[in-house]
């Protein structure tokens, strides 16, 4: 298939992504997470705190804090179990009820597959220096390449000097952990949920009194080879390094003198093969994520580049504009919203959504701005994203579509009129009822993805940073007593049509109904020790 073409389906055209037989494994699907044998092993602490506070600056950061930040991204926090009623078709008779059981994290994943995978460089006391995998099932680190890889790490990277940071993350993605059952539809939530990651990251690393930056751009080669990865099945997606100084030291790539390859970089250290696990017994091939991958790989730091941050354009002439209040930030206890956060499905209730939620709800979410590798300066996502939405049911909000502007923190208003029915039947899976839902929520980017500048990088590049807005919005919209579900199976031309953002090169990217919803009755138990 053609890359070009793969991309347009990714997006548009979604039911030709996999063959018509296509059929799931389910009794053949891998782990949600990647296990790893005979390697030396270093436990981590499982007394981690209930509420997250900023670390004393005169202190340097240990394992103890380090196994902290690892669980609240991407550990095992809660085991959870739940009926599921059938019915038999053409009767209100009840068929059977089953249990669904589950490992619940702090951040959600199409499907709850968590494609991802977590390794860090460490340099702290009470563990040797060097490249280690965070194993989730059992939380703990594993040894997997000793020494000090500062100056490969830093190459590697080309503008990033990790030599003052204590810690480096890896955001890696195991492909079959999701295409098992989403086939080539994968690539997509696979960008997706990295950024949510990646998002989580940032919101811990910033509460604990890190700072972070996120690499996009690094010599691909040479990163998988250091962490001993195997580009057919693993690939990593974006490098944070960590500090406890203010910001992380960087450097212009466009005015240093030497070209780095990957090719030549990798070389200096040995390969590296350990034994795995995933439980799979069949992988079926994957062709087009392998080209996509390889085509979007980085081979020299010349192929490093900026993007120019462009003006967003004006409010359109004649436009209505409904002023939000401004708000207070709310102050919150991130480890609290972290566990109370769910993804809502049936639970949503329709109720009444206050102008000073609404506001604070946006206010928060948009400028997100965070330190990283595209921009020439600190800048926010509203750069490059913008937040649209089908209201109803909200203070002083008339009911329609509007766009919002973070400028003068104002609705502009695009049509008037109910549209819960329109984007209910929208959804290629109906699993929510949007008329319970007052806000229908969409992450708006640009058509082309960043293709133009970036190349086929730029379409995952861009599915991760909205994975880090779509991250903000959810522990927000928790933090004021809302649920928010991530939603993908939605048509992406009609919403396109309802903003009237289709002739503009802009497109949906993700759809979030937030609202108020009636917890489900569970049966959970903390995986805290």
């Amino acid at each position: 298939m053609n890359l070009e073409t793969f991309l347009h389906h990714l997006h548009f055209d979604t039911e030709k992504l996999a063959p018509p037989d296509w059929e799931v494994d389910w009794q053949d699907a891998p782990l949600p997470y990647k296990l790893y044998r005979g390697l030396p092993e270093i436990p981590l602490s499982g007394d981690v705190p209930l509420t997250l506070k900023e670390r004393d600056a005169q202190a340097n950061p240990g394992l103890e804090e380090l196994g902290s930040f690892l669980w609240y991204i991407y550990g095992l926090t809660q085991y959870a179990q739940f009926a599921q009623s059938s019915f038999i078709e053409g009767t209100e008779e009840k068929a059977a009820v089953s249990y669904a059981q589950l490992f619940r994290r702090y951040v959600p994943s199409g499907g709850a597959l968590y494609p991802n995978e977590l390794y860090v460089y460490v340099k702290l006391e009470g563990a040797p220096q060097g490249i280690y995998h965070y194993d989730v099932a059992h939380h703990r680190l594993l040894l997997l390449r000793e020494g000090n890889y500062d100056s490969y790490l830093s190459r590697s990277l080309g503008h990033c000097d990790v030599s003052d940071c204590f810690c480096t993350v890896f955001v890696s993605t195991v492909f079959w952990k999701n295409f098992y059952k989403y086939n080539n539809f994968s690539y997509r939530l696979q960008g997706l949920d990295a950024g949510v990651v990646i998002g989580q990251s940032l919101e811990v690393a910033n509460r604990m009194g890190f700072s972070s930056r996120v690499c996009y751009q690094f010599l691909d080669r040479s990163i998988n080879h250091l962490l001993g990865l195997s580009e057919q099945d693993e690939s990593v997606y974006a490098v944070l390094p960590l500090s406890i100084y203010p910001s992380i030291y960087c450097v212009d790539h466009d005015k240093e003198e030497a070209n780095v390859s990957a090719v030549d970089l990798s070389q200096e250290v040995p390969f590296l093969k350990h034994e795995t696990y995933n439980r799979s017994k069949r992988i079926i091939d994957y062709p087009v994520l392998k080209e996509m991958n390889e085509a979007s790989m980085l081979e020299t730091t010349q192929s490093f580049v900026k993007i120019l941050n462009e003006n967003r354009g004006s409010i359109p002439l004649g436009a209505e504009l409904i002023m939000l209040p401004f708000t207070e930030s709310p102050s919150y206890d991130l480890a609290s919203v972290c566990r109370e956060r769910r993804s809502p499905d049936i639970d949503f209730i329709i109720g009444k959504v206050s102008q000073t939620q609404l506001s604070t709800l946006l206010k928060e979410t948009f400028p997100l701005s965070y330190q990283n590798d595209l921009d020439d300066t600190h800048v926010g996502l509203a750069t490059r994203f913008s937040l649209y939405g089908s209201f109803y049911n909200v203070e002083g909000v008339p009911n329609g579509t509007y766009s919002y502007d973070n400028n003068t923190h104002g609705l502009c208003r695009i049509t008037q009129g109910d549209f819960r029915e329109y984007v209910q039947n929208g959804l290629t899976m109906p699993n929510l009822n949007l008329f319970q839902v007052p806000l229908c929520l969409h992450v708006v980017g640009d058509k082309n993805h960043l293709k133009e500048k970036m190349g086929f990088r730029g379409y995952r590049i861009q599915q991760m940073e909205a994975g880090i807005l779509l991250q903000r919005l959810l522990l927000v919209s928790c933090a004021l007593g809302m649920g928010g579900h991530p939603l993908l199976g939605f048509d992406v031309n009609q919403c396109d049509e309802l903003y009237r953002i289709h002739s503009k090169g802009k497109t949906s990217l993700i759809q979030i109904p937030v609202g108020p919803y009636r917890p489900r009755a569970w049966l959970k138990g903390s995986l805290l020790s």
